[in-house]
């Protein structure tokens, strides 16, 4: 059986068309080598091209980049104010020190020496308490001779009122009459004498002394005459009243003599506490020797020193707060009761009088005290607002006021702290004008806010 199977028919043809292979490879490589003959420079252009499309290749690729957007900020909410013009009290806190309101140097008023001191620094005394005694010897000896002085002129005034006794009306008449006869009895003997004188018995000395001894019994009758007469008639009413006057001189001088023996006793003038002794015991001492010095303990006088820039706006009537570091658990609420028109020359200070009735038994001269004063703030352009209107960023008060919804950053001047609310000043600050009161914390300046509550 013969094989139905042919034979290849490409075979015998394969070796032609390898044969040709070569010469096809070879044209190529000629026209290679023509192309070949091109720039170095292109090539160099060709390779680097390939390796960064190669680059591309392997690289995976990145997501693209978002580009960034806009976004606006949303208005602040805040709350407003209707902004009111006002004025208040600035608190101006002032030092003083407490001095006694009565305070009294006893002194003696007449010479003596020291008897007794009844008290010491420290002691309580009363009003007229005696607290010292000097010696009373010659007061009490001045004070019997005055007396009996008195009794004298008092007897002379009473005898003169009474009238002339009868009995010493007779008793003048016998002087009268006795007079006379010695008058009769000097005439005689004158007479007798002058005759004897005349016929030379006698010398003219003789008539002489006879005619003296007949002059003075005339004399002595009229004397007696008078006396008599003055006892006949009484005192006169000019008698009596000089009488009268005489009375009331010795009752002075009683008087005086009593008045220096009361001043032998030192007595207080007023409820307090002795705060210094002088003298002791056998010291001599004259008029205004200082002795003790006592100090009330009801009324005290506050001094306050206030500053030179305050000078004519604090005024008797205006409010103070007082309170002491040694009382901490003491104040007290008084009014100014007097303004020293003078200032000290080397603080330039003024002081004001503040006077306490019946102040805490611990409160004593000397101490130290603080006040605090309340001072009318005289400003046209002052506004009153919460504290909570303000934001304080260093040493700057800042205010924002709102203006078609925009906030508009104010630097403000505090002018008095009030407590909850302020006093501040801003030339661009207007009556009614809308001011932040909530939300202004981080708020800047041209921000934009929403007003949600206006008051």
């Amino acid at each position: 059986m013969k094989s139905t199977e042919k034979p290849p028919q490409h075979t015998p043809e394969l070796k032609p068309k390898l044969k040709e292979f070569p010469t096809a490879n070879l044209q190529e490589t000629r026209k290679n080598k023509n192309k070949n003959k091109s720039p170095g420079w292109l090539l160099a252009i060709l390779l680097l091209g390939g390796s960064v499309a190669l680059w591309q290749v392997l690289t995976p690729s990145s997501p693209p980049t978002a580009q960034p957007t806009t976004q606006t900020v949303p208005p602040r909410p805040v709350e407003t104010l209707a902004l009111t013009s006002g004025t208040g009290n600035r608190q101006i806190r002032l030092l003083g020190q407490v001095e006694a309101g009565e305070r009294a140097t006893l002194s003696p008023q007449i010479d003596g020496t020291v008897q007794q001191v009844l008290v010491r620094e420290g002691d309580r005394v009363t009003t007229g308490m005696t607290i010292a005694i000097l010696d009373d010897a010659d007061s009490r000896l001045a004070l019997a001779e005055a007396q009996a002085r008195l009794a004298q002129e008092r007897g002379n005034l009473a005898r003169l009122q009474v009238g002339t006794r009868p009995e010493i009306i007779a008793q003048r008449q016998a002087e009268l009459n006795a007079t006379i006869a010695r008058e009769i009895e000097a005439q005689d003997n004158l007479e007798r004498v002058s005759g004897l004188t005349e016929q030379g018995a006698l010398s003219q000395r003789a008539l002489i002394e006879a005619r003296a001894e007949a002059d003075a019994a005339t004399s002595e009758k009229f004397r007696v005459q008078a006396l008599l007469a003055e006892a006949q008639a009484g005192p006169t009413k000019e008698e009596i009243d000089a009488q009268r006057g005489l009375v009331d001189a010795a009752q002075a001088a009683v008087e005086q003599a009593r008045l220096a023996m009361e001043r032998t006793e030192i007595k207080a003038a007023f409820s307090g506490i002795v705060q210094s002794r002088d003298v002791d015991p056998g010291d001599y001492v004259e008029i205004n020797d200082p002795m003790l010095t006592v100090v009330s303990d009801r009324s005290l006088d506050v001094f306050l020193e206030v500053p030179e820039s305050l000078s004519g706006q604090v005024a008797p009537g205006m409010r103070v707060n007082l309170n002491a570091r040694a009382l901490p658990d003491w104040q007290q609420e008084t009014e100014i009761t007097a303004v020293v028109p003078t200032a000290n020359t080397a603080s330039r200070r003024q002081l004001v009088r503040v006077s306490l009735d019946n102040p805490p038994q611990e409160l004593l001269p000397g101490m130290a005290i603080q006040a605090n004063l309340a001072v009318p703030i005289e400003n046209a352009d002052t506004f009153i607002v919460p504290r909570d209107a303000l934001t304080r960023r260093g040493n700057e008060w800042l205010l924002f006021a709102v203006n078609n919804n925009q906030a508009q950053q104010l630097d403000v001047e505090m002018v008095a702290d009030l407590g909850e609310e302020v006093v501040i000043a801003n030339n661009e600050l207007e009556e009614g004008q809308s001011i932040v009161v909530t939300g202004g914390d981080g708020l800047t300046d041209n921000a934009a806010v929403q007003v949600i509550s206006n008051q």
